[in-house]
């Protein structure tokens, strides 16, 4: 999938991916995966359904889905670079996410967010509804092991 808006496109092509660009943000500035390391995002881009956002050659945005194309996805790594926020590139992004056809008809959606609960509840996502039927392990750790 290919589209385009403005100056800006959004493309699921692995091939475009700059995977340096990714795991710097996501290493340095994704309160999410701090000091996350090159193998540990190569490995995440292999397995999952990736949305990249450029503005020209230049990738400013990015965004996974893990997912079975059937009943349930995950959404992570959703990021604008900071010089190219308040263009409402993030909107455009879920929004393309959300109607992405091969993901349509899933069952259930799930993500974590510290600071977005606005951008996504403008595409319909909750507060988890019956939290005592979730659980996780967590291992904060990890990337600094």
């Amino acid at each position: 999938m290919t589209v385009t808006k403005d100056r800006y496109t959004i493309s699921t092509d692995k091939g475009r991916l700059d995977l340096a660009a990714i795991h710097a943000f996501l290493s340095t500035e994704a309160y999410w995966c701090l000091g996350i390391p090159m193998e540990t995002v190569k490995r995440a881009v292999e397995g999952s359904l990736c949305f990249g956002v450029y503005h020209g050659d230049d990738q400013v945005g990015f965004a996974r889905v893990i997912t079975d194309c059937a009943t349930i996805a995950y959404l992570g790594d959703v990021y604008i670079l900071p010089e190219h926020r308040g263009k409402g590139l993030s909107k455009w992004l879920v929004g393309e996410i959300m109607g992405y056809a091969e993901l349509k008809g899933l069952r259930r959606w799930v993500l974590l967010t510290r600071d977005a609960h606005e951008l996504y509840r403008k595409f319909g996502w909750e507060s988890v509804a019956s939290p005592e039927k979730y659980m996780e392990v967590v291992d904060p750790e990890v990337y600094k092991r």
